[in-house]
This record gives C-alpha cells, structure tokens and sequence, in this order.
C-alpha cells in the first residue's frame, strides 16, 4: 500500500509517518541488546519484509544496537525483498558516549560497509553525551554531509536547548537539523511540557517518537492480563508504569483506546499511534518496534484510518496526567 508521505524536517526527504524501529534486531548483544531476545526469537528478514512490502519506507538503526548486528540485519532483510536502494530511507545512530565527535568518520566507514547497499539518509547523534561540544558535532555532522556520506542530520535525545544550539550551529555551516528523536507516547507526554515539542514546531524539526506503545503498554495486553508482566516484558517489568500502581493509572486511558478501537475495528495499539502521528500536524513521525510479524502488520492498520477531532481531543484529556 502506498501511504502519504512527509517531508522529514526541512531536508528533501519524504517518510511514511511510520518507520520500522529496530532496537530489537540487536541479537542481545551489548548493554542496548540485553533488552531484546536473540534473533532466533525474532524474525527480522520476515519483519522487515512486511514493513517494506506493507508501505513504510523508512528503517532507524543504531551503531549501539548489537554493535552493529541491527543495520546488517535491515540490510540484509532489504536486500532479500528486493527493496530498491534509491527508494528506501535509511536512518542511524552515532555512540557517543565518551566520545570525540571526530570518531564519527570512523563509525560512519564502518556503518556504511555494514548497510551496503542502502545509503545513509539520516545520521544522528544517539545522546547529548559526546565529550566534544555540540558545536564541534555539527561541525562534523556538516562535513560528512558535504562529503557525501550522509543527506542530512538529526540529533536524539536532545533537551529543547541542546536541540535549538544544534540547530544554531549546523545551519551556520549551511544545514537544516532536521529531526530529534525522543521518548514520546500516550503514556510519556514530558515533551510538550520540557519544551522539546514546541521548539521542534519552531524550528521545522520533525519529531521521531521512539517507544510510542510504551513498550507494548498501549495494546492494552497487560492491563487485560497482568501475569503477562512476569513472563514477558524482561526489564521492563521493573519500570514503574508496569507496577500495579502504574497499570491502575493508565487504565482509564487504556479504556478509552479499547472504546475507540472498536468504531474503527482495530485495535487499542493501533489507535495510539494514529493519534500520536496526527494530534500535532505532520510534526510527529513514530518508530515502533516489532518481535512478531504480526506486530508490524497492526502498526501498518494504524495508517489506515484517522481519528476525528473530537476522538482525539477526548484521548488528549484522559492522557492529560502523563504530560
């Protein structure tokens, strides 16, 4: 299916509102990978197979995720679908922590041998956590895309202030930051209070939401059986919002997605992410993950439909405590 496209910050690229995350084809390796099954557990060729076949045109990646396991894997499942590599937008992440920010030519040979032959579309800074300054970042950023190697840049994890001096300093070497990639769902509204959000408005900087199903939260599996949590979530079950405090808070908004899901004959997931990727404009794309083919194939149905106004002002007031 083809779906509408956007343009990806003020760059010439255009991306489906969905792009395939994939943290989860780390093979457990590494600190980032422990959070994931091995690959025997998750069919990345097949995943990726339904994304690209099912219409999204764009695939986030990272050097920390296996240390490189994650892009050979979305090359590979690329290549083996037949996915051209001028149609397909490819997004990575630079490591940075205890880091100068000229390693990034080394990382950058690396990751590009790795995603042959699918080019860097979009590289990012994974955190703001580089021993260098933000201003020498850019100024690597900029070369790398005046060399080629890269289209244009993006930061993660960034605070609204670290965004904007970014922002500030790229377009002094003559480019656009063009996306900041953080935590954001129903669940995790903290950017459109820190300022994150409105900044990203400003600026034309398009918002990548990564983690927009809090981690499966938003299908509303646990909350409909909560012995889930001790079987499945590995880490996750740890975080406060899988708690029996957690669960009884989200609750009413979880309530609210099954209400709605049911007028469209989808599901409480899928409702999430559409209101995620409409409620701002065109400002907010999402990243959700998938272990299961089956997974990607209900984050694909969320595309298929839009919420009415009136749908997703009642989802935004019964999220309102999250913010």
């Amino acid at each position: 299916m083809v779906f509408p496209k956007r343009r990806l910050g003020n760059s010439e690229i255009f991306i489906t509102p969905l792009g395939l995350g994939c943290w989860q084809f780390s093979n457990g390796v590494g600190i980032a990978g422990k959070f994931w099954p091995s690959l025997a557990e998750v069919p990345s060729d097949d995943i990726i197979r339904t994304a690209w076949e099912g219409g999204l045109n764009w695939f986030d990646t990272a050097e920390m995720y296996g240390w490189g396991i994650s892009e050979r894997c979305v090359s590979q499942g690329l290549s083996k679908c037949g996915a051209s590599p001028n149609e397909v937008v490819i997004a990575t992440k630079w490591h940075p922590v205890a880091r100068v920010a000229k390693k990034m030519f080394r990382s950058i040979e690396e990751q590009i041998r790795r995603l042959e032959p699918y080019k860097i579309a979009l590289y990012q800074i994974h955190s703001p956590t580089s021993i260098s300054s933000i201003k020498e970042e850019m100024r690597v950023m900029a070369e790398l895309i005046k060399a080629g190697l890269i289209k244009c840049a993006g930061v993660s994890n960034y605070s609204a202030n670290q965004m904007k001096k970014a922002y500030v300093y790229l377009e002094k070497f003559g480019y656009p930051l063009v996306s900041n990639q953080v935590h954001y769902s129903l669940l995790n509204r903290r950017i459109e209070k820190n300022g994150i959000l409105n900044t990203a408005k400003e600026l034309g900087v398009t918002i990548i939401a990564y983690s927009p199903l809090e981690q499966g939260l938003l299908t509303g599996k646990f909350h409909d059986n909560p012995e889930l949590i001790k079987t499945k979530v590995g880490w996750r079950k740890y975080f406060p919002l899988y708690r029996p405090s957690g669960l009884a808070k989200s609750k009413p908004v979880i309530d609210t997605l099954k209400k709605i899901s049911k007028r469209y004959d989808v599901s409480p997931g899928e409702v999430a992410l559409n209101w995620l990727i409409n409620f701002h404009g065109d400002t907010v794309v999402a990243i959700p993950g998938a272990t299961k083919v089956e997974q990607i194939k209900n984050n694909l149905r969320s595309l298929n439909f839009r919420l009415s106004e009136e749908e997703m002002a009642e989802i935004d007031k019964v999220s309102r405590d999250f913010i």
